[in-house]
């Protein structure tokens, strides 16, 4: 039902954020999506990772300031109004959406990654009208 994304706090510096892909490239960290978000004093990189125990542990140890949690992975159709027939479910379930992003997939599939307030209405909606939603092991096949 969900998948793990991993937010990491940065200071909004030149460098920073370089510095901590450097990180995660040393680790191997497999990257499946990311997005950042700024303010005028810090930023957020929102991941999603191969493996993201390991990669809050490497975070942790290298010192960076970041949460886990837990967010939607819907497969958007690929065709006109793919995206807001989506929409248009969660919508009619009641879910409010507070971001999203999306990704391509190895194979070309769109992927958007969903922050809603409850995964389990929002999956159950999408599944009830068959739209396909990634679980956790899914990631790395993607």
């Amino acid at each position: 039902m969900s998948i793990k994304q991993i937010s990491v706090f940065l200071e909004n510096k030149p460098g920073m954020l370089c510095a901590m892909t450097d990180v995660l490239a040393r680790h191997k960290v497999d990257m499946r999506a990311f997005t950042l978000a700024e303010t005028s004093d810090f930023g957020i990189a929102r991941i999603i990772v191969d493996d993201s125990q390991r990669t809050s542990a490497v975070l942790k140890e290298e010192g960076y300031v970041h949460s886990v949690s837990d967010v939607l992975c819907v497969v958007i159709p690929d065709e006109p109004g793919g995206l807001n027939r989506v929409l248009q479910v969660l919508a009619a379930a009641q879910v409010n959406v507070e971001y999203m992003y999306v990704f391509l997939g190895r194979e070309k599939s769109a992927y958007m990654i969903f922050k809603v307030a409850d995964n389990t209405a929002a999956s159950a909606a999408l599944s009830a009208q068959g739209i396909q939603t990634v679980e956790q092991e899914g990631i790395d096949k993607l």
